[in-house]
């Protein structure tokens, strides 16, 4: 612990000091965040970013006004997309010529996916960059052509921090520009962090044992590691334990929940259990139901009794009126399914966010990342998800977009996909075109949530949209959830038990300048 708090120490003196040019400080900053260190130096970095304010006016170059337009809008800082006009021909397009400047091509490719609705210039430089870098590829070195193949799978904006900081820390180790007071203190947040998330493991692992759903329940799926997994990429701060365990439980058994309304209950069985959740009556259940009612009626208890004794807050209301939309929710696409009626698509999306669970697994996240928690955003919690609305859409549109060809071959009709294609009439290829402009469309809202007014504070902002992040990372290629694999698999080995080895990957370093010339 010695070593890392004199690592951080240092980096924090080179942080705050003069000594930095502009450039290298907006460099440095970027590369705290992709180590997954920048929790570790949030006021160091707000700090830098007031400094460098003014540098939008005083550089000509394209990575370095992209990375600084990106920079300030992730951390919350307001700056116009007029930024890029300069790099525009007479025509109003970018100009070609950009073509050979790579650093600035994926710095700009990376910026524009921290667009709000309606920023035209950044959906144009989106698709320039795109084009571009995927011309480029076979002109740079490996190790760049790696890095753009990374970006174009998916951009950093969108993708899980801590597997994120995982790859970043592996490919900064072979640069030869490394901080080696970075790379060491990433390394070690990154492995001293993985024997705490493992004690987590353990406990959550005793609490679903005592439950007992996974022995007297065998047709639901135990997901209780991928749900740990998927709490991580919520909430992977130290400080955030506690938020991780109770959405561990919370998504634990909305797994159970969701099979029983998918697989195993009869449609009289689950109206009954809808009744009991509103009433708080179990008479007339099934045994398995009632055992289902009370594992969660326990688990939300047990919260509600530790945040009233630790933060002077009674939730079991809210945390109830989750539950209870939850599976009203799912009482819906069980009707759907079992009249064999297909919804328009904006019924099966309205009921379709709330379906998703994400609204549940916020409302739990909030309570326990949250300080002081306010009376408005009580009242929002109770009356008006707004905000939260957008990253739980996402979960769900990509859970469908990984399930849908499954869903379709079984005849299933209740998903965004065969909703969109029965009411439109068109393709399922234009029903995902649609479906991914959406996610976009998503995505911009949360952009500008960052500095739009808010009842909820920073932090929880992030789990929200961390909640989009780790959903894209678990649905971008299948259903990692409901069906993990191998690649599945190994990304929670990554996270979760694999430490960084300390000196291999520093082997062969290469010169990151070599790759980030022109490609003629």
């Amino acid at each position: 612990m010695k070593v890392l708090k004199n690592l951080e120490d240092e980096g924090r003196c080179m942080l705050d000091g003069e000594d930095l040019e502009p450039f290298s400080l907006l460099e440095m900053i970027n590369d705290i965040d992709q180590l997954g260190l920048s929790y570790r130096f949030s006021q160091s970095i707000k700090h830098a970013l007031d400094k460098l304010r003014l540098l939008e006016e005083s550089t000509q170059s394209l990575h370095v006004s992209a990375l600084y337009f990106r920079l300030l809008r992730q951390h919350g800082c307001e700056i116009s997309p007029d930024i890029f006009e300069r790099f525009k021909d007479q025509s109003g397009n970018f100009n070609k010529n950009l073509a050979r400047e790579i650093r600035g091509m994926l710095s700009l490719f990376e910026a524009s996916h921290l667009a709000y609705e309606g920023e035209s210039i950044l959906n144009e430089a989106k698709s320039f960059a795109s084009l571009h870098l995927k011309d480029s590829k076979e002109f740079v070195g490996s190790n760049m052509s790696e890095q753009i193949t990374h970006v174009l799978e998916l951009t950093y904006h969108y993708r899980m921090r801590r597997q994120e900081a995982r790859w970043h820390i592996e490919a900064y180790a072979k640069r030869s520009d490394k901080n080696q007071v970075l790379l060491e203190l990433a390394k070690l947040d990154f492995n001293m962090m993985q024997p705490k998330l493992q004690s987590e493991v353990q406990e959550v692992s005793r609490w679903w044992k005592v439950v007992g759903l996974a022995d007297k329940l065998d047709f639901a799926r135990d997901r209780l590691m991928e749900s740990f997994f998927w709490s991580v990429g919520m909430a992977f701060e130290p400080r955030f334990s506690k938020c991780r365990m109770a959405v561990t439980k919370a998504f634990t058994l909305i797994t159970v929940l969701d099979d029983i309304s998918d697989v195993y209950g009869s449609i009289d069985e689950l109206e009954q259990l809808t009744d009991a959740i509103d009433l708080d009556a179990m008479k007339d259940l099934p045994e398995y139901m009632t055992l289902c009612f009370l594992a969660v009626y326990n688990t939300i208890n047990d919260l509600a009794y530790d945040t009233l004794k630790e933060k002077g807050e009674l939730i079991i209301s809210q945390l109830k009126k989750a539950w209870a939309d939850l599976w009203k929710a799912f009482l819906q696409e069980a009707r759907w399914f079992y009249k064999k009626v297909t919804p328009t698509f904006d019924e099966y999306i309205e009921n379709g966010w709330i379906s998703s669970s994400g609204a549940v697994q916020l409302i739990h996240a909030y309570f326990l990342v949250t300080e002081n928690i306010s009376k408005e955003a009580i009242v929002c919690l109770d009356y008006d998800l707004g905000f939260l609305r957008w990253p739980c859409i996402i979960f769900r549109l990509t859970n469908d977009l990984s399930s849908s060809t499954a869903e379709i071959e079984r005849g299933e009709t209740t998903n965004a996909i065969t909703c969109f294609m029965h009411e439109t009439g068109l393709s399922e290829e234009f029903a995902r075109q649609h479906i991914s402009k959406m996610i976009e469309e998503c995505w911009m809202k949360m952009n500008k949530q960052l500095l739009s007014p808010s009842p909820y504070k920073e932090n929880f902002i992030q789990v929200a949209m961390d909640l989009a992040r780790i959903a894209l990372c678990q649905y971008q290629h299948g259903d990692a959830h409901s069906a993990p694999d191998a690649t599945a698999k190994n990304r929670i080995m990554s996270v979760l038990l694999d430490p960084i080895r300390l000196r291999e990957m520093e082997d062969n370093a290469t010169t990151y300048g070599d790759n980030t010339g022109a490609i003629f």
